[in-house]
């Protein structure tokens, strides 16, 4: 176990195109002021050469900085719970333990950070029960490298992030063959929805994985604009997160387009 949080070196790079969430998002230069308060990064994994390749990777960003590694188990919760750094990168699955109690665990002390998995893994259930536990985000390792410090800034700033594999992956095991089918029946044969037309059509293309800024220009109206119809729909359908509301739309049949 190395903790380095005495004096990380950063150096900031710029983030390609990336997915947090949906198959759409913006491809810009994310600079940082070199006084904020760097993303404080914990690693679980029972690989060195991981860690290694992460802390080489994540000491580069003047954005974040590491704070400690563990191989899992209990190094790792007592070590997160001591820290309490702001993403922990879990490996959930190891040839030499098995981490996932520790996402339950996790929460049992308390920890309010952000839990991205990386993982080889490519089973959807285990994807599935991680999102359902209160994870954050789900990068495969197989990503590129400026797409899994991406995805670190993307979580720390309050999204769920999801690659476009993922996400498909996920939003088919959280709905059932009834929502399914509710999915596909005519407007008219739809549980009548507590939306305005506009609020639908908002609900439709956060599902079809359109940002703020992307929706604003689609419907000629502010961005501001968007984010308050966003906080009178997460009120409305009881919803906390964009999933969330991505899923329920796909659970009800919003993600259609709405007929005008």
């Amino acid at each position: 176990m190395h903790n380095g949080a005495d004096g990380s070196k950063r150096e900031f790079t710029t983030s390609m195109e990336g997915i947090p969430m949906n198959p759409t998002a913006e491809s810009t230069d994310n600079v940082r002021s070199e006084s904020a308060r760097p993303i404080r990064v914990f690693v679980v994994d029972c690989h060195p050469i991981v860690r290694l390749g992460l802390r080489t990777l994540l000491e580069k960003q003047q954005d974040m900085q590491i704070v400690g590694e563990a191989d899992g188990g209990r190094e790792a919760l007592d070590l997160i719970r001591d820290l309490q750094p702001d993403v922990v990168l879990l490996d959930l699955n190891s040839p030499a333990q098995d981490n996932q109690p520790l996402l339950q665990q996790l929460r049992q002390v308390h920890y309010t950070g952000r839990i991205i998995i990386f993982t080889a893994s490519e089973d959807k259930n285990e994807w599935v029960k991680a999102m359902k536990m209160g994870c954050s985000g789900i990068v495969v390792k197989q990503t590129h490298p400026e797409l899994i410090v991406k995805s670190i800034r993307k979580v720390h700033e309050g999204e769920i992030w999801l690659d476009s594999h993922t996400t498909a992956a996920v939003m088919r095991q959280f709905s059932s063959p009834r929502d399914a089918a509710a999915a596909s029946l005519p407007p008219e044969q739809r549980e009548r929805s507590p939306l305005s037309n506009r609020e639908r059509e908002i609900v439709a293309l956060v599902a079809q994985g359109y940002k703020n800024k992307e929706m604003a220009e689609k419907m000629f109206i502010s961005e501001q604009t968007v984010k308050n119809h966003l906080h009178n729909i997460f009120d409305k359908l009881g919803v906390s997160d964009r999933l969330e509301l991505a899923l329920y739309a796909i659970h009800k049949g919003l993600h259609l387009p709405v007929e005008k």
